[in-house]
């Protein structure tokens, strides 16, 4: 219950108008009309207030505002009255969209002012939006909301400016640049791993690819083009800085909490993509970087200091949202009186949800009648543990077969090491290796588990998969197919690896030990 919905703006296309321009206009109109009808109850509330309540059983004078606006950057030029092409924040040149630098931001009362003019003559009013560089419409919904700047409020897109957009662009020219053939090739000899997603026909063939997929290619993207040698004899450094500061810049941006140093290290990793995108235009993959996609990269830093972290104004959760309060409600209407019957469903949704939310919560913290509150449980770090299956995958398995199908050479000998360190622990390390060598194993095969499992508690107490390790032999199933070996690389921190410099490890990798 975090987002409600308020209302359905109309999608018609005003296809009874003839000339485009009006068109244009005429649907820009309708929108804005439409959002002032739907905020024009905070006007009041905004300038002088209203009692509101808190969770914390407080009352306290509040002031709703329009604070934020999140949408992709058609949206955002709609809300906005800018025209495509342009910066909806920052007074910027389309020919100096690729430049890494500051503009002179666009000011609200400028707008304002050209805005006043809309009941004056039409010459006059589209000679004054012209000159602030807006579209003429009738009176933006913004223009009298108390408090707000609609060229502050629009916040960065992740998935439409970054997913969607930059990094599109750069696999297309990653694509142009090798060839779709050496890069399929090298997704399709990708092994599997834990929350690595297998393009098993390559990416180049995918012509309408989500931002989840480009997320997933993002993180094998790097790995797919860093040894490969770029046609003509070009060298690959450039490019290879080029798209690891893109990727630093897209990580970055999606930090859950920031601080002055991942601040300074988006800067850095953004000025570094600048330093060398020229390589794009050598190879004559790219003319400019004119996109404002790319600009809008510039305008990141500026609002996480003002917004906070970008997890607050990402359009996933409103892109998510369609599937709730659209296209569900949609489907259990007849078909007909779409809207009336589309929100009664919603409302009865939203009664019932509410009604189960309070039943829980006074069974969680109301089990009897007049029982005090239950004091809640400090909260814990959380701590990671290794999950194993109460039953081996095989159940015996020799030392030879080991040898040969898993790849473990010298398990019998580490296996001795081992057990003279479990019985031994404080000799030394001479005295150790003679008591291993003298070791007799009365055993010639051992259980093997193909899959461990490592869980991580949260606060909460419960427990969920944050990794999982496998490791089997080539075999062939019941249909005679053949299911390739799969031996996932594990890194093992002992005590002594503290003493030889091991820095930036995976807090992932821990306090594991050898199976």
């Amino acid at each position: 219950m975090a987002q409600i919905l308020l209302g359905y703006i109309p999608t018609s296309k005003l296809l009874g108008l003839t000339n485009k321009a009006a068109r244009r206009r005429a649907v820009a109109n309708l929108f804005h009309a439409c959002m002032r009808d739907a905020l024009h109850p905070i006007i009041v509330p905004g300038e002088s207030g209203v009692a509101m309540k808190g969770g914390d059983g407080v009352w306290r004078r509040c002031h709703p505002i329009f604070a934020n606006f999140v949408g992709d950057y058609p949206e955002q030029v709609l809300v906005s009255c800018t025209y495509r092409g342009r910066c909806p924040k920052c007074n910027v040149t389309p020919g100096e969209l690729g430049n890494n630098q500051t503009f002179p931001p666009r000011l609200r009362q400028s707008a304002i002012n050209a805005y006043i003019l809309a009941d004056e003559q039409e010459h006059v009013f589209h000679a004054a939006c012209r000159n602030a560089g807006l579209k003429p419409v009738y009176h933006p919904f913004w223009e009298s909301l108390p408090l707000a700047d609609i060229f502050i409020s629009i916040t960065p897109d992740v998935l439409h400016q970054l997913l969607q957009g930059t990094m599109k662009h750069l696999i297309r020219w990653l694509v142009r640049i090798f060839g779709p053939t050496e890069i399929d090739a090298r997704c399709r000899t990708m092994p599997p791993n834990h929350k690595t997603m297998l393009f098993t026909k390559g990416i180049t063939t995918r012509s309408h690819a989500s931002g989840h997929e480009h997320k997933k290619m993002c993180s094998i993207l790097l790995g797919l083009i860093v040894d490969l040698p770029i046609p003509g004899g070009w060298d690959s450094t450039r490019l290879v800085r080029a798209v690891r500061a893109l990727l630093d810049f897209l990580y970055l941006a999606q930090h859950q909490c920031h601080t002055s140093e991942t601040i300074d290290h988006m800067r850095d990793a953004l000025s570094a993509f600048h330093d060398h995108k020229a390589i794009f235009t050598d190879l004559e993959v790219r003319e400019h970087f004119n996109i404002p996609k790319f600009h809008s990269l510039t305008h990141y830093v500026s609002s996480i200091l003002l917004f906070g972290t970008t997890d607050n104004y990402n359009t996933e959760q409103s892109e998510r949202l369609h599937i709730d309060f659209a296209k569900d409600a949609y489907r259990a209407t007849n078909r007909k009186d779409i809207y009336p019957q589309m929100t009664t469903w919603l409302q009865r949704r939203e009664k019932i949800l509410l009604h189960t939310i309070c039943i829980n919560w006074r069974r969680r913290e109301h089990p009897r009648q007049f029982q005090t509150h239950r004091i809640p449980d400090p909260p814990r770090v959380p701590t990671q543990a290794i999950k194993m299956a109460l039953n081996p995958t095989i159940k015996s398995v020799t030392f030879n077969v080991l040898a040969h199908k898993y790849g473990a050479i010298e398990f019998q000998d580490t296996l001795a090491d081992f057990l003279a360190h479990v019985n031994y622990p404080s000799a030394s390390a001479s005295a150790l290796r003679q008591r291993a060598a003298d070791l007799l194993i009365p055993f010639r095969s051992v259980p093997v588990f193909h899959n461990i499992k490592f869980t991580k508690f949260g606060h909460s107490g419960e427990s969920e998969i944050s990794d999982t390790v496998h490791a089997r032999p080539e075999i062939v199933d019941t249909h005679s197919h053949v299911i390739p070996a799969r031996f996932d690389t594990v890194i093992v921190q002992q005590d002594s690896l503290h003493s030889q410099g091991l820095k930036g490890r995976p807090h992932s990798y821990q306090n594991r030990t050898p199976n």
